[in-house]
């Protein structure tokens, strides 16, 4: 291979890897231009991030099978189901007392913090004095609670929960006394 080629390739490569880079930046200016919801894009990545303080991914002490995949918040899709009971749900009162809420998270640098500063900071507002920033943790918490208890693969998998507990055995024998 000649020298020539070879700074050719390298350079295509370069060229390459850069416009990569440039098209995940440009999806993300358009994520945040033609972002659709009753949150916002930070909005919703702040919810995203509240969820995995609450619930990190980890797997439990007790495994339902040698196999078993860590679990949390974030694989569950707990996120989208806090996003659309808070949209569809909650009065627009509360829903105002949220949004304000998370614009404060959002100007605190929220998203930047590592997982404990999140919990210390999560853990000031449950100790707040102000009572809509208590009630927006308290909000919080019990729908991130709720929304991963309910889901089908922690309630399937690690509950036992079976839709028909009872079972129909069609074809037993009958033995007939007489």
């Amino acid at each position: 291979m000649n020298r020539r080629k070879s700074l050719q390739l390298i350079g295509g490569s370069a060229v390459g890897i850069a416009g990569l880079v440039f098209a995940d930046w440009k999806w993300q200016i358009i994520d945040n231009l033609t972002h659709e919801g009753f949150f916002s894009l930070k909005e919703e990545q702040t919810i995203r991030a509240i969820a995995d303080t609450i619930i990190p991914e980890g797997l439990p002490p007790i495994l339902p099978a040698a196999d078993a995949k860590p679990i949390g918040a974030l694989s569950t899709g707990t996120h989208d189901y806090i996003n659309k009971v808070i949209a569809q749900c909650y009065e627009p009162a509360d829903q105002e007392v949220i949004k304000k809420e998370l614009q404060k998270l959002i100007s605190s640098d929220f998203l930047k913090l590592d997982r404990q500063s999140r919990e210390k900071r999560l853990m000031t507002l449950a100790e707040s004095e102000v009572g809509s920033e208590k009630e927006f943790f308290k909000v919080m918490k019990s729908e991130t609670i709720t929304g991963f208890t309910t889901v089908k693969e922690v309630m399937v998998n690690y509950r036992n929960y079976q839709v028909a507990p009872g079972f129909y055995n069609g074809c037993a024998e009958v033995t007939q006394k007489a």
